[in-house]
């Protein structure tokens, strides 16, 4: 195989890859607990992107107590935490992964 031909493999390769990622990050896969009263939808790349409520999760004695603002705002709060503490993680990460290998930037590595 010349030169010429292991470039335009790595070319085919990296836009193959790009494709994956993009397609991973517009999936949405769900988990649910307790007969569906907490679903939690993530992209595939396991990235959070929302947590839905049900009424009876925050009052299971009386869920009918509990009114659509309530359960909207417990979302939004918890979502912003996720995606807080995934920023954070994200961000302690690559400056541990940047002191291991003295600053280089290696793809796919973080």
């Amino acid at each position: 195989m010349n030169m010429i031909q292991m470039m335009q493999q790595a070319q085919k390769m990296q836009k193959k890859l790009k494709e994956v990622q993009d397609e991973l990050n517009n999936m949405d896969i769900t988990g649910s607990a307790g007969s569906d009263a907490v679903i939690v939808t993530l992209n595939g790349q396991s990235k959070f992107k929302s947590i839905k409520l049900s009424k009876a999760a925050i009052n299971p004695e009386k869920p009918e107590s509990v009114d659509d603002e309530t359960v909207e705002m417990l979302e939004d709060l918890i979502t912003q935490a996720m995606n807080n503490a995934t920023s954070a993680s994200i961000a302690t990460m690559e400056n541990k992964m940047k002191a291991v290998t003295g600053g280089i930037n290696i793809p796919g590595l973080f």
